[in-house]
């Protein structure tokens, strides 16, 4: 019987096939500017690089201190203005003050070097936060927080705030979007492993909002239908996906551009 996806989802997929957008809208360059370090997210005020800085606080800037982001789990978890700046995807959020994200803008940011190397430090901001890293880039390979058993507290505030589920969605949809999609495969595979081999993240709430959001949040149809598959596999108790498979696999889609079957032939035997 065919899954029927989230109304989302669809949309995605289709690229968002019959979406229309108001005059001012298509001439609004907002999430280009922003990333582009030119215009100020609302309600924060920050400029991009003030929200992505990883060094130390500066001194009082304009009246206030600038702030380091990463690794400052309370304002993470707490703001909610911010995400749809550092993601923005071409649906509408709760951020009223964050505009959708317009055709004519993804073509600029996909172009723009500086812009591109910004939603990757965006991207590992948020997988730290999740008590996660972005091992290489090149492979989308995560691995878990680089400090010893700093993931754990993460993990628990991933299974206990599940607006985070949410994030996630519009973190790969927008990677997606900004031509980064190789990097989904590797975040949904990562936390696969997490289930199958170490049980972790594996509460029937998270592998609802895998299964049907996290998962699907590929355009690519062979690459999607690969992941799906081996998902399926470890849900029903065929495969025990291992971090060594895992890590094979993608240095398998880096070599040769698509994920290898060996491994979906070798669990059905």
């Amino acid at each position: 019987m065919a899954v029927i996806l989230p109304r989302d989802i669809r949309a995605f997929l289709s690229g968002y096939r019959g979406l229309t957008s108001s005059p001012q809208q298509t001439e609004s360059s907002d999430n280009l500017e922003f990333y582009r370090n030119r215009l100020r997210c609302q309600p924060d005020g920050l400029l991009v690089e003030e929200i992505l800085e990883q060094g130390i606080c500066f001194p009082i800037l304009r009246g206030r201190i600038a702030n380091r982001w990463k690794g400052d789990y309370l304002k993470l978890e707490l703001g909610h203005g911010y995400i749809q700046w550092l993601f923005p995807i071409q649906e509408d959020g709760m951020n009223f003050a964050a505009q959708r994200l317009m055709p004519h803008e993804i073509s600029a940011m996909r172009a723009d070097a500086e812009v591109m190397r910004r939603i990757v430090r965006a991207y590992s901001m948020m997988l730290d936060f999740f008590g996660m890293r972005l091992q290489s880039e090149e492979k989308g390979l995560v691995g878990r927080a680089s400090l010893p058993g700093s993931y754990s507290a993460r993990y628990v505030n991933l299974l206990r705030a599940p607006h985070n589920n949410l994030r996630i969605s519009r973190i790969l949809k927008c990677l997606s979007e900004l031509g980064l999609e190789h990097l989904n495969a590797g975040f949904v595979l990562h936390v696969l492993n997490e289930q199958s081999e170490h049980a972790e993240l594996n509460t029937p709430f998270i592998r609802d909002s895998m299964d049907r959001w996290w998962a699907n949040c590929i355009r690519n149809d062979r690459e999607r239908e690969w992941v799906a598959k081996v998902i399926s596999k470890v849900r029903s108790g065929r495969l025990v996906f291992t971090r060594q498979m895992y890590e094979g696999v993608l240095e398998g889609r880096r070599q040769t551009m698509e994920f290898p079957t060996e491994l979906l032939d070798r669990s059905e035997s």
